[in-house]
């Protein structure tokens, strides 16, 4: 059993991968050809943005925004210690200082309740000024904009929606990837909308904000290749790789519908043993994760063994907060005990649009076998 089944999935496309990538291999244009223009403008009308400007990956989709913010050492960024590793590199790649906030026990995104703690934290300390916020759609679900928009205006904060999970999840009727200042998104092969290997895409309605990110995604180039203007990435997303993308853009809604009916049989048969995932009203989640928690660590490393003697994979999203990592061991961090807790019993079970009736529970049935 695939944790993500990228073979059943290439299985939908692999006709039109190949004409596409066949049409590339005559064009010879590998980088930035008619296939990534096509890509942007088709993702742009699908999020509902003005810009959508293809990179490198979804690090670089992160980073690249905070560098077009121009910010430094002395301005805090504030986000959630309860996500991939990239949130908070991207704030010191790009120069800034993460301030870690900690998350809703229930949705695992960022508390806005904390997030206001933290900027006043900081406002008092006087160390670090507030710049802006960088907030994660976990597991696929966007987070509450609603709240954060409110304090992000309040102290003149900027948004950017990292949405490297989210993409496809939607609030109020809008979808992800609309909901800041700015957003990025990743498409690593096991994201809802993935390729087949690196890339990212960055979203935008700001026509200032757009200029500089493309020039900023090619070595911070002005009117010509060779007219650098500011210091910038190589991170372009290549045409094979937006091919790949396209043709999956095409069955994205129909993968959306099943991914969903995937995560109601789970919630169905699981919600007596285990607490299940909370979709919050008004929100729809792209499912990029299932994820359970179990009743302790001790719980949850019984789950993952007896899992494994059925050959069912199992990951633990994630072990380590960032706070914790050695990396960031430098940055003072204030409490964040829902994170802390958290990382501690969630586990995550296979989750892709293919999953057949008979693996769904024969996963059911070893999850309650635990309890």
């Amino acid at each position: 059993m695939q944790f993500i089944d990228l073979h059943r999935q290439y299985d939908q496309i692999a006709g039109g991968v190949q004409k596409r990538w066949n049409k590339i291999l005559e064009h010879k244009a590998f980088i930035g050809g008619p296939e990534v223009k096509e890509l942007e403008e088709k993702l742009a009308e699908y999020v509902g943005v003005k810009y959508v400007i293809g990179c490198a990956s979804g690090t670089d989709a992160l980073t690249i925004p905070l560098m077009a913010y121009e910010i430094n050492k002395s301005d805090a960024v504030f986000v959630p210690s309860f996500t991939f590793f990239a949130s908070a590199e991207s704030i010191r790649l790009a120069g800034g200082t993460p301030v870690f906030v900690d998350i809703d026990p229930e949705t695992f995104n960022m508390d806005s309740v904390d997030l206001e703690k933290k900027i006043e934290h900081v406002i008092k300390e006087g160390n670090l000024n507030p710049k802006g916020i960088v907030a994660v759609d976990l597991f696929g679900m966007p987070a509450n904009f609603n709240g954060i928009r409110k304090i992000a205006k309040k102290y003149g904060l900027f948004i950017l929606e990292d949405a490297a999970q989210g993409f496809g999840g939607t609030y109020d009727g809008r979808k992800a990837c609309s909901f800041g200042d700015i957003a990025g998104t990743s498409f690593f092969p096991a994201k809802p909308l993935g390729c087949y290997g690196d890339g990212g895409a960055i979203f935008t309605n700001d026509d200032d904000l757009a200029e500089k990110i493309r020039s900023i995604h090619i070595h911070g180039q002005g009117k010509d290749k060779y007219n650098n203007i500011r210091i910038g990435l190589n991170s372009r997303l290549d045409s094979i790789q937006a091919a790949v993308l396209l043709e999956k853009l095409s069955i994205f809604d129909e993968e959306l519908v099943k991914r969903n009916e995937v995560a109601s049989q789970y919630s169905r048969r699981l919600a007596d043993y285990f607490e299940i995932p909370r979709v919050l009203n008004g929100y729809t989640s792209s499912w990029a994760q299932y994820t359970l928690k179990a009743e302790n660590s001790e719980h949850r490393d019984r789950v993952i063994r007896e899992m494994s003697k059925k050959s069912i994979p199992v990951m633990i999203y994630y072990p380590i907060p960032i706070h914790k990592s050695e990396a960031f061991s430098d940055i003072e961090s204030w409490e964040l005990s829902n994170t802390e807790e958290i990382s501690n019993k969630v586990f995550s079970i296979p989750m892709h649009p293919y999953l057949s009736d008979e693996e769904i529970g024969l996963i059911c049935d070893t999850l309650i076998s635990t309890k």
